[in-house]
């Protein structure tokens, strides 16, 4: 059965923190962060109650998504992560399944599922290949935007599309002198008539040279002491529109069958429909995107992790020095257990910080919690999983290396590990001051 043949009866059962029946959990809102308090007064909102279990209908799904990355996503990684090609085959088959834009309303043609669903779904497909996932879920970061922001006839408009047929979206908001300091991106766009002209350049950007639209920040207010919540308008950018210049593919490190190029504009005429929510909201639509999908980059590192420890424990099985397999050593025994209580911790990290968003509560501090632990774990794990492999997980005709170097990116893209530090230890400072100071 695939999804599309599920969607009738998902719709029905609702994301899996609503199936906490026995329990008496309900889900108050799956369309982002809310405004109510602390994140702790807005829970209190929502009946006790602490519930793992998923239907069989959920079951079904998820034994989908882990069947597609084992058949049509593991066979084939290694060969994308080689030619750097990008993978439109697989592409179009997941998107055949329904196993894409998971986010997308009912009302635009979508399966309408919550953030912890998506997550789940992504962890599975990680654990195929985080390169070929990457530039999957590369459509939830480029279109959340109008999710959050859009009014009805843009939603109508972009949403519906990724839904007809198996085309892509990109975040337009990384520059090459503003990775971390979004404030201080260059892009401009001045308004002429009723239309926008925007004018710079984008770097770093997933699914850049395939994307059918972007989403782009720009500056508006060209007065530099302008405070960045005022500086900046979001705009919807058609990958058509004349100016729209797409870069070389760069050749990563890793996670290499994503599409990663830098977006030069020049004199792009924007339509004034194609701003999202106004003059000046740019800023506050950008960042709020993030507690939305950082969740799901945090489940997809959590995949390739549970495929480095998967990897791992199946060599140490199979390899053996002084009499025994290597997993009866103690070192090496040790460095699994490592693993696999990482693995759990941001396992669950990422499932709060995704429930947090699914229940309307502000998730800032999870989400960054989530995807910083992930995405350090990760790498912890594909390095430990490569050292058990010893030599042979140095050598290309072993998988492991591919996940080390797939893994670095995690601590990068979607605001670095150093970032989410910062974002985490402001959050944790202004709860301490209303307890604790």
């Amino acid at each position: 059965m695939v999804w599309s043949q599920l969607s009738r009866s998902w719709r029905h059962v609702g994301p899996l923190t609503n199936n906490l029946k026995s329990c008496g959990t309900r889900c108050v809102s799956t369309s982002g962060s809310g405004t109510r308090g602390t994140p702790e007064a807005q829970m209190a909102d929502v009946p006790g109650g602490i519930n793992f279990n998923i239907t069989q209908d959920q079951k079904e799904i998820l034994d989908l998504a882990e069947k597609f990355a084992r058949e049509e996503m593991i066979p084939v990684a290694a060969e994308y992560d080689k030619t750097g090609a990008y993978p439109w085959p697989v592409i179009k088959k997941a998107h055949e399944l329904g196993l894409m834009n998971l986010h997308i309303p009912e009302k635009y043609g979508g399966m309408g599922l919550g953030t912890l669903d998506g997550c789940l779904v992504t962890e599975k497909i990680s654990y195929g290949c985080t390169g070929i996932g990457t530039a999957l879920e590369a459509n939830g970061l480029g279109s959340m935007p109008i999710m959050l922001a859009g009014n009805e006839e843009q939603k109508k408009k972009y949403l519906t599309r990724l839904i007809e047929e198996p085309i892509m979206c990109a975040y337009c908001v990384t520059e090459p002198g503003a990775g971390s300091d979004v404030a201080g991106a260059k892009t401009k766009a001045e308004k002429k008539g009723d239309d926008w002209v925007i004018n710079g350049q984008k770097m770093w950007i997933t699914n850049g040279g395939v994307a059918n639209y972007y989403f782009v920040l720009a500056r508006t207010n060209p007065d530099p002491k302008a405070s960045a919540s005022k500086a900046f308008t979001g705009f919807i950018v058609d990958a058509d529109t004349p100016g729209v210049n797409p870069g070389r593919k760069e050749i990563n490190m890793g996670q290499r069958a994503s599409d990663t190029r830098g977006i030069s504009f020049e004199d792009v005429v924007v339509p004034k429909e194609n701003v999202l929510i106004g003059e000046g909201a740019g800023f506050k639509v950008a960042m709020g995107a993030f507690d939305n999908t950082r969740p799901p980059v945090a489940s997809g590192a959590v995949g390739l992790a549970q495929r480095a420890l998967d990897e791992a424990t199946k060599y140490a099985a199979e390899r053996k020095t002084f009499g025994t397999a290597i997993m009866n050593h103690q070192a090496v025994a040790f460095m699994l257990a490592d693993m696999a209580m990482g693995i759990e911790s941001a396992r669950l990290c990422y499932m709060k910080a995704a429930w947090m968003a699914d229940n309307g509560t502000r998730n800032t501090y999870m989400a960054s919690i989530a995807k910083c632990l992930a995405g350090d774990v990760a790498n912890k794990c594909a390095t430990d999983a490569v050292q058990i492999f010893g030599g042979n997980g140095f050598n290309t005709e072993y998988p492991v290396e591919k996940l080390m170097r797939d893994a670095k990116i995690y601590q990068i893209y979607e605001g670095t590990a150093q970032i989410q530090r910062m974002i985490i230890s402001r959050e944790w400072f202004n709860k301490a001051k209303e307890t604790l100071i």
